[in-house]
């Protein structure tokens, strides 16, 4: 709880700095065109490990905690039940499709399945957050986290639904046109494809009335309220749309590992998301995918390492724990707001010496 009590003062931080207004989309960035160029080619590049295990891994708990940031970032709310948002649809989709537990999946094809795990996923975090907007601070956190923690435990002794602790193995995975959609390379663009749009949609709510008036609602609740502006529905909206966002991850998810259990959803990994989102940065959508990208190197390499050495590979959960403190000691914004730090810095170079050598 230390953890997220830490974020949560790391959001307030961060959601209070005023960054300068930027054109949508960043058409003019060569990075971001490079960034998207190597991740089109990445099949080209990457073998089957690194392109499902590592970068697919990445953009699907980066969408994950692309909802978080939406929340946090322009609605000044954290919320911890993202990722049981994403287990919530990733269960509906194991129920109503195909799996190896005949006696509890109802067998439905994927392209019933799948909406119908997205509209339940994204009414239980809409009813979820309309509880939750009539709180703030600590007790947001507090409520999210025990939605959080009663879907983990029901979810562990329930058979009749979920198979208790054991979970649904073997979910069935989409096959239409002659194309099997869960091998590697057809997989990977399917993940690029939906972290892609989500992270568009977030960028242009953004700049959208809808986002505008939700960041008036962060920043000044009281007076968007005498404004006219029905601050709890712009709030419960937002927890609606990125519950949509995470019910997706949850797909993905499920389709990744073709299986779900309790543990995919247990306390500590709804904790993970917070610190993925934390980690990369909550003012920008880009954030959550940078701390998923450090998440996943840390621990896939940190766990063999650690192993290497003799020492219990579980302790690689200590070096994200030591990294998200000392990013968070050093940035309120995490790793974008070190890099924006670092660039100012080096301008600031870049002037003194033009400076210097103008007056000389």
């Amino acid at each position: 709880m230390s953890l997220a009590h830490d974020a949560q003062l790391t959001v307030g931080r961060a959601t209070k700095a005023q960054r300068p207004a930027r054109t949508w989309p960043e058409i003019n960035n060569p990075a971001a065109w490079a960034v998207a160029a190597i991740l089109l080619i990445m099949p080209l590049i990457a073998s089957g490990f690194f392109l499902i295990e590592i970068f697919a891994t990445t953009l699907i708990l980066g969408t994950m905690a692309l909802s978080l940031m939406f929340l946090a970032g322009y609605g000044g709310m954290v919320s911890l039940m993202q990722l049981t948002i994403a287990g919530f649809s990733a269960y509906m989709v194991a129920v109503f499709g195909v799996s190896g537990n005949a006696n509890i999946s109802l067998g439905w094809p994927w392209w019933l399945a799948v909406p119908m795990a997205l509209a339940l996923a994204t009414a239980f975090g809409t009813l979820g957050g309309a509880l939750a907007v009539r709180t703030e601070g600590i007790y947001t956190i507090m409520i999210t986290l025990a939605i959080g923690a009663a879907f983990y435990y029901f979810t562990n002794q329930n058979w009749a639904i979920f198979n208790g602790h054991t979970g649904i193995n073997n979910v069935a995975t989409p096959h239409f046109w002659g194309v099997n959609w869960r091998a590697d390379i057809p997989f990977y663009y399917v993940v690029l494809a939906v972290a892609a749009l989500c992270y568009f949609a977030v960028e242009y709510l953004s700049r959208a009335p809808f986002g505008l008036a939700l960041q008036g609602v962060r920043d000044n609740p009281r007076r968007m309220a005498a404004l006219g502006f029905n601050v709890n529905a712009h709030r419960v909206a937002a927890y609606a749309f990125a519950s949509f966002v995470a019910a997706l991850a949850g797909v993905l998810q499920v389709w990744n590992y073709r299986q779900i259990s309790p543990g995919s959803v247990s306390v500590g990994a709804c904790i993970d998301v917070l610190i993925i989102a934390v980690v990369g940065g909550i003012t920008r959508p880009i954030g959550p995918f940078i701390g998923a990208l450090i998440f996943v190197l840390l621990r896939t390499f940190a766990l063999d390492f650690l192993v290497r050495l003799g020492l219990d590979g579980n302790r690689f959960r200590l070096l994200i724990g030591l990294g998200f403190l000392a990013i968070v000691f050093w940035s309120s914004d995490g790793v974008i707001g070190l890099w924006q730090r670092w660039r100012q810095h080096q301008r600031r170079e870049v002037s003194r010496s033009g400076g210097g050598r103008g007056h000389g």
